[in-house]
């Protein structure tokens, strides 16, 4: 019994030492603030699961647009072609591929593929490759 005493004291104990400093010193109107103002600007996605900013919300400095990033795969589409033997995305020897002249089926294979291997870092600004380096 005086084990379980001193296990439970210990546990919480460690749960009180792992509190976030903001929530143990911002007060009760200034986390109503901060709620209302991300409410203000994010809207709960229901496709992709996440917090997404509302239309018509100025995105802040150093963040690429939406239309940006879609542009960068674009580019990296043109550059770059599916090998399914070695699965993976190798460079387009020669000048880069016309994607007007793929079906609407294999542009949009193509963009899933990509996705599937690909984030927006969007810190960085770019995509990365979730696929591991060989």
């Amino acid at each position: 019994m005086f084990t379980r005493l001193v296990l439970s004291l210990a546990l919480l104990g460690g749960l009180v030492a792992t509190a976030p400093t903001y929530a143990q010193s911002a007060s009760r109107a200034q986390v109503q603030m901060d709620r209302d103002t991300f409410l203000a600007n994010f809207r709960w996605d229901e496709m992709s699961g996440q917090w997404v900013m509302k239309d018509g919300m100025p995105m802040p400095a150093g963040v690429k647009s939406r239309a940006e990033a879609m542009a960068m795969l674009d580019d990296y589409l043109k550059m770059h072609r599916w090998d399914d033997v070695n699965s993976e995305w190798v460079p387009v020897k020669g000048k880069p591929r016309d994607m007007s002249t793929l079906t609407r089926d294999q542009v949009h294979m193509e963009t899933v593929r990509f996705l599937m291997t690909h984030r927006y870092d969007e810190i960085a600004s770019q995509w990365v490759s979730k696929m591991p380096k060989r």
